[in-house]
């Protein structure tokens, strides 16, 4: 797996609404309507993360949902980053 160049992700993330690049990572904050929605919404966002075993970064508090994703062992973004962004705006959308 390679790290993707500062130019392929600013591709990739103009098609996903809302990630924005921070350091060796993508960002994104998701609100909702409860603290269950978004309990329901991290089960859901876990099973595909453990399917293709890449794990997300996040921290809930509420209904709010905090999430960064990067290939730690690569040291930046890589395929697997937009793979799973795209995965997350599926489930979160319903």
């Amino acid at each position: 797996m390679k790290r993707l160049t500062e130019i392929e992700i600013q591709n990739a993330l103009s098609s996903l609404e809302g990630w924005k690049m921070v350091k060796d990572g993508i960002v994104k904050s998701f609100v909702f309507k409860s603290f269950k929605d978004a309990l329901a919404s991290m089960n859901r966002i876990g099973e595909v993360a453990e399917e293709i075993n890449h794990h997300p970064e996040w921290f809930n508090v509420y209904n709010k949902l905090d999430i960064r994703l990067s290939t730690h062992d690569i040291g930046g973004i890589t395929q697997l980053d937009i793979d799973l962004a795209k995965a997350i705006e599926e489930i979160v959308k319903g």
